[in-house]
């Protein structure tokens, strides 16, 4: 019979002192200038910490940070003096660090749009994403145009605002093509969405004449750009199929490595003897890791 399982934390939410907190790694230089950063600080500031901090008790009545280090040094830019916690029983990271679900803009869409339904104003929504208020208006809208089809398939994908107003242009059947390329090639940038606006058929736009004046291609120039995407497009299938087993080995192995360079010892006689080292295996942690500076919370 199986054992029964485990909970991994404790129960009650704690309010620590922020100076009992003990960061676990640094923040990447620079960290503090973008843009995520800035929204999460501005959250923090409107609406308070809305997802507790991840600890775990240390012998010496201190608390070592496993998740939220975003967070606590935006609480600390804010002078307050503490924050609420929940207390994992080990300090093992790489639970919180490396399998988020990152909210999609999809998602983030309804969000917005619940909250402006329940009497959140535009303003207020404005602040605590630290965006500019015609940016909620146009993420309110975000779905307008597309079929609700491809909204299904991209409804948990990271596609861009911009990758929808290039799906706009097109017709639902279009659109449906586009969605299952981009997810078939796992690319949903605006700039490949731009790509494959530029090979559609006339017949499939819904302003047709727009995209001809806009791109300067001759009908000889978009069959050709046509056929070069759909052998692109080929390639990417062929490529996605050995992608999952090489990015486990990559998880794998950078969580490792994480784990490595936290203890202080080995990383003071890697950087003693082996500097480059040290430099290549910081490299592999953060390609691999999900908690990289754009979206780390």
């Amino acid at each position: 019979m199986a054992d029964d399982v485990k909970i991994a934390f404790e129960q009650q939410v704690l309010v620590l002192p922020l100076r009992d907190i003990l960061p676990s790694k640094m923040l990447a230089p620079g960290l503090k200038e973008g843009v995520k950063y800035k929204r999460i600080a501005a959250s923090v500031a409107s609406v308070g910490l809305v997802e507790p901090l991840v600890v775990t008790r240390q012998v010496n009545g201190t608390y070592l940070l496993l998740d939220g280090h975003v967070r606590l040094s935006a609480l600390r830019d804010q002078a307050s003096t503490e924050a609420r916690c929940v207390v994992a029983d080990d300090d093992e990271g790489f639970t919180y660090n490396k399998r988020v679900n990152r909210l999609a803009t999809i998602q983030e869409h309804y969000m917005i749009v619940r909250a402006l339904d329940r009497g959140v104003s535009e303003a207020k929504l404005a602040r605590a994403l630290n965006v500019d208020v015609k940016v909620i208006r146009q993420r309110r809208s975000l779905l307008a145009g597309i079929a609700p089809e491809v909204v299904d398939l991209l409804k948990d994908k990271p596609v861009g605002h911009h990758a929808f107003q290039k799906l706009r242009k097109m017709k639902p059947i279009r659109q449906l093509e586009v969605a299952e390329l981009m997810v078939s090639a796992n690319n949903y940038s605006a700039n490949y969405a731009k790509a494959l606006l530029a090979t559609t058929k006339p017949a499939d736009l819904h302003r047709p004449d727009e995209l001809r004046k806009a791109t300067g291609l001759s009908a000889e120039q978009m069959a050709r750009l046509e056929r070069e995407m759909a052998a692109i497009s080929e390639d990417y299938k062929e490529l996605e199929s050995a992608y999952g087993d090489d990015m486990l080995v990559l998880v794998v192995a950078a969580g490792f490595l994480e784990r490595l360079l936290s203890k202080p010892e080995i990383e003071r006689f890697l950087t003693g003897r082996y500097p480059e080292f040290v430099e290549t295996f910081r490299s592999i942690v953060q390609a691999a890791s999900l908690d990289q500076p754009a979206v780390a919370a």
